[in-house]
């Protein structure tokens, strides 16, 4: 059935199809990478080198090299720190232009990563001194990109295989000394890496140790010996903390001290506890709350060094006794309080009755301690 309306389109054309998502082309980021090498000059400095590392590779990424020289086979890895400078150290080699091809990668889906696995990978540069050359570096290439917006290098890892270090038949052809064609004929590059490159990843296995003394001497301004000094002494910390604890100013639990006893305290204790409970008044408080009016506490300052205090920071409490306080002399007080009227019609008035002392031989109160105490004299 056709339709008459010019802009009717069928639900299965191509125009209702959705387009394929950026994150699902790991290889175009590679492509994306070799279009701002391009852009490189000779007037780049280290900010730029370091917004192109931001701009493709994480914070915690890193970048593997692994490779078989005359002397054995050789492993390299570095930081996100030090990958601004090893891609300079690219250019800065006599490479005047740097770019990857991979051929039938293979892509791999994760929770929070996506891996492309090229088994054929090439990293192709030109050289122009001392003459034009063109050098193909084959190899296995895995690379590890977050699965976000963003889509930046996790891991980077290259194992080398082999290099090819192509030069124009032009230039052997119009060459007619046997020398400068012997010298043409010598490889300028060790497994498709320059010596300065190489040289700079000799020196990684040095720098990036030294990556945590170089931040504190910049954060502190402290010299290397200090710096050096500092950054054992915190290593042989954690080192000799137990596990589990990864806080180091953990206080000790707070040890309980003993209070001291005056001999004041002692002999005011000694006689509440003999004199006779009928001859004491509550007062008109709670029950269970009771206050000594004889006792005064002192709070003692704590002092900067620890002299009159041990371990922890707390304060020493001191107990003073009071001579001056008569308790004795607010009996009258009391009496009114006792017999007011607001107190009669209170649910504390009605509740709680004043007990009748008994009556003692000579007419006074006996030595309560502090106690107030009403007498009656038949």
């Amino acid at each position: 059935m056709m339709h008459s309306d010019p802009f009717y389109y069928s639900p299965i054309s191509n125009f209702y199809r959705r387009p394929t998502p950026y994150m699902g082309q790991p290889d175009f980021r590679i492509y994306e990478l070799n279009k701002r090498l391009q852009q490189r000059t000779e007037e780049s400095d280290n900010l730029w080198w370091d917004a192109f590392t931001t701009e493709f590779f994480e914070d915690d990424a890193t970048l593997t090299l692994a490779f078989c020289l005359e002397d054995g086979p050789k492993r390299y890895t570095i930081g996100r720190t030090l990958l601004p400078r090893y891609f300079r150290s690219i250019y800065e080699g006599g490479v005047t232009d740097l770019y990857y091809v991979l051929k039938h990668p293979k892509e791999s889906f994760h929770n929070t990563t996506i891996t492309l696995d090229c088994d054929q990978a090439m990293m192709v540069t030109q050289h122009g001194k001392p003459m034009f050359t063109n050098v193909v570096t084959e190899g296995r290439l895995i690379l590890e990109f977050t699965f976000d917006d963003l889509m930046r290098i996790r891991s980077w890892h290259f194992s080398i295989r082999q290099h090819r270090e192509l030069i124009p038949r032009s230039v052997i052809a119009v060459q007619q000394d046997p020398a400068m064609v012997e010298q043409l004929s010598k490889n300028i590059t060790r497994q498709g890496l320059t010596n300065y490159t190489l040289n700079f990843l000799r020196l990684c296995v040095i720098l990036e140790p030294m990556q945590e003394l170089m931040s504190r001497h910049k954060a502190y301004g402290l010299n290397p010996r200090d710096c050096l000094k500092t950054t054992l002494f915190q290593k042989w910390q954690r080192m000799v903390a137990p596990p589990g604890k990864g806080k180091r100013n953990v206080r000790p639990p707070s040890k309980r001290r003993k209070r001291k006893q005056s001999t004041g305290s002692n002999s005011n204790s000694n006689s509440r506890d003999g004199a006779p409970a009928g001859k004491q008044k509550r007062s008109p408080g709670p029950q269970g709350f009771n206050i000594n009016t004889s006792d005064v506490m002192m709070v003692g300052e704590p002092t900067l060094m620890g002299g009159e205090f041990g371990d922890e920071d707390e304060r020493l409490i001191t107990r003073l006794e009071n001579n001056q306080y008569e308790s004795n002399g607010n009996d009258e007080e009391q009496d009114k309080f006792q017999h007011s009227p607001a107190l009669q019609h209170s649910p504390w008035g009605q509740d709680k009755k004043t007990p009748q002392p008994p009556t003692s031989a000579s007419g006074g109160p006996p030595n309560g301690g502090g106690g107030e105490v009403e007498t009656k004299v038949e």
